[in-house]
């Protein structure tokens, strides 16, 4: 048995439905299955999702306050007044700040762009920022990305005589602040069809209205923004990033050209995963270190050699961020792992943390401990505290934010991140009643991480063109996530570990005929987790693997699981305790049957239960659910079939049974032998086996042991009497039969023990036991 790292959540889809669309659309059964688990179960449903055009981009004036802002960005345009674009520093922001300014320059507008430091200014509009843009006589602000709960510097611009536009996709306050125009398709009185824009999104909808066009010429910003902003990638936003994404395996705009050389990225390849590992990650570094500025020049830039140097400079930049990242985690972790227990809500700080980054490394808290994470970064001096917060399924941050505004001063975000500013006096206040808010409403499975499965497969319908097909249903992200594809009960044909350090797993998977290699990262412990014999169960997602010319199919394994019971066949080995992982020490238990085997014990993990069947009555029940190492040849079949017939059966078993002897291949006497020796005996009445029965074996070509048996039997018989060796016949003995003497009966079974344990194939062997679980419970004590 092994258990997975999450709880699968599996979607069966109706069968008659996927072949019937799958005959009607000519796809794939995969294909099919995708579509109908997605809800796009008939052909017009299926083929409106396969075959997307422009007329997904809804009405910009759809959006509250859009005609408003427009007819004041064109008046601001056309009497020559200064207009500041104010972003943000992530991704999201510095797309849609470069998107805005460039849309205002194409209209001929006197446009700057402002990007607050996250060091010196924090998040979102400040008054600061606003007082200084109205000393450059800067008389229209447009927020992109941020300014939804800017209450205050709302008031700030109304009192400088400065108009303030926001556009924003954030979750919105309580109160919206008191602009000249605020857009944002959340509004409760805003009804936009689409309420999932990303900031970026929300610019381009302005850049439609002020252009009156759609902007296809800035529509790989928006696909950038997007997939790197975590927005859901349904309806329109699927669209923007699909047509994003083909325009830039078309052509790109110098920097992010230069980016993508520079990560080697080929752009006819491009697709979702390079944006939201490659070019996000490098676009948020600048901001998360310093200014934000460098990555919305590389956006901008014309020029070929000014961007291949912005994009040398962003990628050291986001090395740099990685390696500040790893050191803070391994800290968080460590404050983490100091506490009794792991508490419902994360909270951990410190001072001097890199405040651009505690949004990643909560990330990195959620995925170990999957709890709820705020992360802090600690200013002593101000007594202020910058935080960013994760969270998992189940537990809507930004609702358990909103019942603790009374020590939050700034926050915002969504149901699963938010960012926040708080005193560092009220966070144990904080997390006290963040605890008991999750403890409250956080259902009990959802404490345990789930792995949402979708795409139950056979490996014979994993082929190029199924995995071809289920590629069109791309981009891939929040709202359509990818497909996660589901193996059940296989074989395995191989398994191997790969990689310098041996740290990555790779299998074959065997159904029937039928077989596919898989690879999973980071998993290479787990080979030794894996019985030669067992069928498993994974979870992944399907890929083409082309390689020197080849192309075959593959599977990238995020998750395996095994419901069986495993059998290891560790018979030879010497020190079979070597070979077991230590990480599972609770849920070992040895078991030694004979007195010889003493010694051995001493050589076993001090944490490891062992159970000494030659010391006396064993309570069988602590076999149960366990891992059991039998590190010896039983006594008999009973002993061991009493550790198979618990209740709870044992989810592995560890087969060593190292002995010192042979029985099975020593000379077992016939009945003739017997006979023989009997009448030998009747003749002699006497005999001294210990002077004269060497030879007599070698006479007869029998081996002295199989003499001493024989003898042994007779005695037990009562055909006999032993003395210092010599051996007399006794006269007139009742008749008895060979299986009658306890000597003769042990022997037998021994040699059948041997010949079922130790000489037995391994599956011959699993087969075996399997049989001995399947007999009826037994209760022992």
């Amino acid at each position: 048995m092994l258990q997975p790292k999450a709880r699968w959540k599996i979607t069966e889809a109706n069968e008659n439905q996927v072949m019937e669309l799958a005959n009607q659309l000519n796809i794939s059964m995969i294909a099919a299955r995708f579509l109908v688990q997605r809800g796009y179960d008939d052909v017009h449903k299926a083929q409106s999702f396969l075959h997307m055009d422009a007329s997904m981009i809804h009405d910009p004036f759809l959006l509250k306050d859009m005609e408003k802002a427009v007819k004041r960005i064109h008046t601001a345009i056309k009497e020559n007044e200064n207009i500041l674009v104010f972003g943000d520093y992530d991704a999201d922001g510095v797309t849609s700040t470069s998107l805005m300014y460039l849309t205002l320059k194409q209209l001929g507008a006197n446009v700057g762009f402002y990007v607050p430091n996250r060091f010196t200014e924090g998040y979102g509009p400040n008054e600061q920022a606003f007082r200084h843009a109205k000393e450059e006589n800067v008389s229209l602000i447009i927020t992109v990305d941020t300014g939804i709960a800017a209450n205050h510097e709302a008031e700030v611009a109304k009192e400088l005589g400065v108009d303030l536009i926001i556009t924003d996709h954030h979750e919105p306050p309580p109160t919206i602040p008191d602009a000249y125009a605020v857009i944002n398709p959340k509004q409760d009185d805003c009804f936009y069809p689409n309420k999932n824009l990303a900031g970026v999104g929300v610019a381009f909808k302005v850049a439609h209205a002020l252009l009156n066009r759609v902007p296809t010429e800035y529509i790989d910003l928006v696909a950038i923004g997007s997939i790197a902003d975590l927005v859901p990638l349904i309806d329109e936003n699927r669209f923007l990033a699909a047509e994003g994404i083909h325009s830039l395996t078309r052509e790109q705009r110098p920097g992010l050209k230069a980016l993508m050389e520079h990560c080697n990225i080929n752009p006819l390849e491009l697709n979702e995963e390079h944006i939201g590992f490659m070019i996000g990650p490098r676009l948020n570094a600048a901001g998360r270190l310093d200014s934000a500025d460098p990555a919305i020049q590389l956006l901008l830039s014309e020029d070929d050699i000014e961007a291949y140097e912005l994009a040398i400079m962003i990628d050291d930049l986001n090395k740099e961020r990685q390696t500040i990242v790893n050191e803070m985690a391994k800290e968080a972790e460590e404050q983490v792992l100091a506490k009794d227990t792991v508490p419902s809500v994360l909270i951990v700080g410190q001072a001097g943390w890199n405040a651009g980054v505690i949004g990643i490394v909560a990330s990195r808290l959620v995925e170990k401990f999957y709890r709820p994470t705020i992360v802090l970064s600690l200013d002593e001096s101000t007594g202020l505290a910058k935080g960013s917060a994760r969270s998992i399924e189940g537990f809507d941050l930004f609702q358990a934010l909103s019942q603790c505004r009374e020590w939050l001063p700034h926050f915002g975000g969504h149901p699963m991140a938010a960012g926040l500013t708080m005193k560092i006096e009220n966070i144990n206040l904080l997390q006290e009643k963040m605890c008991n808010i999750a403890e409250t409403t956080v259902a009990e499975e959802n404490w345990i991480k789930s792995l949402a499965v979708d795409l139950p497969v056979k490996v014979s319908e994993v082929t190029t063109e199924a995995i071809t097909h289920l590629q069109e249903m791309a981009p891939f992200g929040v709202g359509n996530p990818a497909p996660k594809a589901l193996i059940e009960n296989v074989e395995l044909a191989m398994t191997k570990k790969i990689g310098a350090k041996e740290d990555h797993l790779k299998l074959s998977l065997k159904d029937e005929e039928s077989v596919l290699d898989g690879i999973a990262f980071r998993m290479g412990n787990i080979a030794d987790e894996l019985s030669p014999i067992a069928k498993l169960s994974v979870v992944g997602q399907l890929s083409i693997n082309e390689w020197n010319g080849h192309v075959k199919p593959q599977m990238i394994i995020e998750d395996i699981k095994v419901d069986e019971w495993q059998l290891f066949d560790l018979r030879s080995e010497k020190e079979p305790w070597t070979k077991i992982n230590q990480q599972h020490s609770e849920s070992i238990v040895v078991a030694a049957f004979r007195s010889e085997s003493a010694s051995l014990l001493s050589k076993i993990p001090a944490e490891w239960k062992t159970i000494s069947f030659f010391e006396g009555e064993v309570d069988y029940s602590v076999f149960e659910n366990k891992f059991v190492l039998l590190l010896d040849l039983p006594e008999s079949f009973e002993q061991l079939e009493s550790i198979f017939s618990v209740h709870d059966k044992p989810k592995r078993v560890y087969a060593s049974f190292i002995h010192e002897k042979d029985h099975y291949f020593e000379m077992l006497p016939t009945r003739e032998h017997f006979v023989w020796f009997y009448a030998f005996l009747k003749k002699r009445t006497t005999f001294d086996i210990e002077k004269h029965g060497a030879d007599l074996a070698k006479h007869k070509g029998w081996s002295l042991n199989g003499l001493k048996f024989i003898c042994s039997v007779f005695f037990d018989l009562g055909f006999v009497k032993i003395s210092n060796g010599f051996i007399s016949i006794v006269d007139s003995p009742g008749k008895k039969e060979l299986e009658e003497s306890p000597t003769y009966k042990k022997r037998i079974e021994q040699s059948e023990i041997e010949n079922v344990l130790l000489y037995s194939s391994f599956n011959e062997l699993k087969s075996w036991i399997q049989n001995v679980m399947e007999k009826e419970v037994v209760t022992m004590s």
